[in-house]
């Protein structure tokens, strides 16, 4: 099968089948893309993460521009973000203009419970995923309790706290870590 179409499939079938967002999405992605296509390795997907997180719009669209990109090139970005955006359109043009009627049925408010609790299990087996990958020192003990602290309590928009751990990696790896493996002691 052409590269394209099988990356517009994959990506498609993950649009269609994760709700929650992109978050919900990247186990999703690491599955289909490292383990069952072999199409990237399983450390990719903290660059995929880190590139989806840190650029504008929605972190599913550029995780999978970012994968189409890197396994195939612009035509793998375009065909790939296709994919992953058709279903969501498609979808949400639909209940869209039925949900307005059965908005306040109980049966719909339980799905939609139901829809979310399993989301939060998604971003949460992601957490734990990379979690189990990242290196751990106190640095980035430090980085994760002071994020924490500004996004969950201090209300610090989000897109702030990105940038400023990203300058405090850039800082710790140039200088900080340069230093350690300078000195020979």
């Amino acid at each position: 099968m052409n590269i394209i179409l099988e990356l517009f499939l994959t990506f498609l079938k993950i649009g269609a089948f994760t709700y929650g967002g992109g978050y919900a999405m990247i186990p999703l992605i690491q599955r289909e893309v490292c383990d069952n296509k072999k199409w990237l390795k399983d450390e990719d997907i903290f660059d995929i993460v880190a590139i989806a997180e840190s650029t504008p719009g929605p972190v599913a669209i550029n995780a999978a521009t970012f994968v189409g990109y890197k396994v195939s090139g612009f035509p793998g970005a375009l065909f790939s973000t296709l994919g992953v955006i058709i279903p969501s359109f498609v979808i949400i043009s639909i209940i869209s203009n039925i949900l307005k009627e059965f908005q306040n049925l109980r049966a719909v408010q339980y799905a939609f419970m139901g829809i979310r609790a399993g989301v939060l299990a998604l971003i949460i087996r992601a957490l734990y995923t990379m979690y189990k990958a990242t290196d751990k020192n106190p640095f980035s003990y430090f980085i994760m309790g002071v994020s924490l602290i500004m996004t969950a309590f201090a209300e610090i928009d989000a897109i702030y706290v990105i940038i400023g751990c990203a300058l405090f990696g850039l800082i710790y790896t140039f200088f900080i870590v340069k230093e350690t493996k300078d000195d020979p002691a």
